[in-house]
């Protein structure tokens, strides 16, 4: 397997200072920057567990906790790729449904997850709107933007009620 890492020339305080400049007046910044601090300041120089720091500390931040588990850490073949692999993990963890974001419908066949006792479902997420600077709202820039703009308690209700399992 090929070890990624974060560019030699990525710095965290460049990219604090981006965020700052494009954010600095929104409602939730010093909650959001606290957290992007935390993230970017890490010291992960692998790519894998910077992104895995990333989503641990977002879903702190929004008190979820659900556990994560990384793939390489489940005993299955490895060598397995797209449906094949997802059907591994599915099975080594004792999964009876597989849910994907909405953009997989293409990648996985329904037939095949049924012949294995799994249901799949797709995870349609319905836009959240909020006051961006008083310009134009511009939906799906990131869940950075999310945070900026409106209280955990909200991106907490918007997560845990506004999508559709397809």
């Amino acid at each position: 397997m090929v070890e990624r890492h974060l560019a030699a020339d990525f710095k965290p305080v460049k990219l604090l200072g981006q965020f700052h400049g494009a954010y600095a007046a929104a409602p939730y910044y010093p909650l959001t920057r606290a957290l992007l601090e935390r993230i970017v300041q890490a010291d992960a120089p692998n790519l894998f567990a910077f992104i895995l720091n990333s989503i641990e500390a977002i879903c702190g931040h929004l008190g979820i906790r659900s556990r994560i588990v990384t793939s390489s850490a489940l005993d299955i073949d490895h060598r397995q790729k797209g449906q094949d692999k997802v059907l591994a993990l599915c099975e080594a963890t004792g999964a009876t449904c597989y849910i994907n974001a909405i953009g997989g419908t293409a990648l996985y066949d329904h037939a095949s997850f049924a012949a294995r006792g799994l249901q799949l479902q797709f995870l349609k997420s319905r836009p959240i709107e909020y006051p961006q600077f008083g310009a134009p709202f511009v939906p799906w820039l990131s869940i950075i933007d999310v945070l900026m703009f409106n209280p955990v308690e909200r991106v907490q209700a918007h997560l845990l009620h506004h999508y559709d399992l397809v």
